[in-house]
């Protein structure tokens, strides 16, 4: 309750609840009515660790019989599927011996590789070769952003320039097809083009405008997405600059990364 209070980071709510009458009982309204004054005093939590905690408490972590929490919990999803990725813990007899087990396998997988239809396929990596696998990527991405700072910025930046003129280029070939198709009416009302030629090469534009449409919407959030990434480069600098010697993963540092 306490983690969930904006008032942490210096700002005043007001409207978490109300009632319809004096007799009524009060009742809790939704966050997303709440009128929320940002800035009135001074603030305890910086907004970064103040979201870092929301999310972190919408991950269930689980423990096993020794009581360790997985730090990747929630965070290792399927490259094709797109689901979490179980953690699977145990011990397995083999030849009179008895060995630990840890390994991650798709969920979608796990939970279907029973039944007559299976869906995606079995995905199996150790833990341990998991860990070492993170845990060298940040060692070098964080090593190398720290050693060459404004070759780093660059090379966020550069990625958000290339998807910037990718999208250009399709709302510029949509303009063009809203041309195309304009001109295609007015040569077939003049009666100078065919009916069934009309139709098909009519239904052949809007389907590409459609297709054009669709991408360039799902890309407008990765493009959101990489100007957020370009704002946050100064931040995973100060986030390698933090973590400058570690040889463990821990959940924190995970889920700042």
């Amino acid at each position: 309750s306490m983690l969930e209070k904006p008032e942490y980071m210096g700002h005043t709510v007001n409207f978490r609840s109300s009632k319809k009458s004096y007799r009524d009982k009060r009742v809790k309204n939704d966050p997303s009515d709440w009128l929320i004054f940002e800035n009135t005093h001074e603030a305890i939590v910086d907004p970064e660790t103040w979201q870092l905690a929301q999310q972190v408490k919408r991950t269930v972590r689980r423990t096993d019989t020794t009581g360790v929490a997985n730090p990747l919990t929630g965070l290792v999803f399927c490259a094709d599927c797109g689901a979490k990725m179980y953690n699977h813990r145990g011990k397995r007899k083999k030849d009179g011996r008895e060995y630990g087990t840890d390994f991650y396998n798709c969920s979608t997988y796990t939970l279907t590789f029973e039944r007559e239809t299976q869906m995606c396929f079995s995905h199996t990596v150790s833990t341990k070769a998991l860990n070492a696998l993170i845990l060298e990527t940040i060692r070098t991405t964080a090593s190398y952003a720290i050693q060459n700072k404004e070759e780093f910025i660059q090379k966020v930046r550069s990625i958000s320039q290339v998807r910037q003129q990718e999208a250009a280029k399709e709302r510029k070939r949509s303009a063009e097809l809203d041309v195309l198709i304009k001109k295609l009416y007015e040569t077939y009302a003049m009666g100078k083009l065919e009916e069934k030629r009309f139709e098909l090469l009519c239904a052949e534009y809007e389907k590409e405008q459609a297709e054009l449409e669709q991408l360039l919407a799902s890309e407008q959030a990765q493009l959101d997405q990489f100007h957020e990434d370009t704002d946050r480069a100064s931040h995973f600098l100060a986030l390698a600059q933090k973590y400058t010697d570690f040889t463990q993963l821990t959940a924190p540092m995970l889920h700042e990364f």
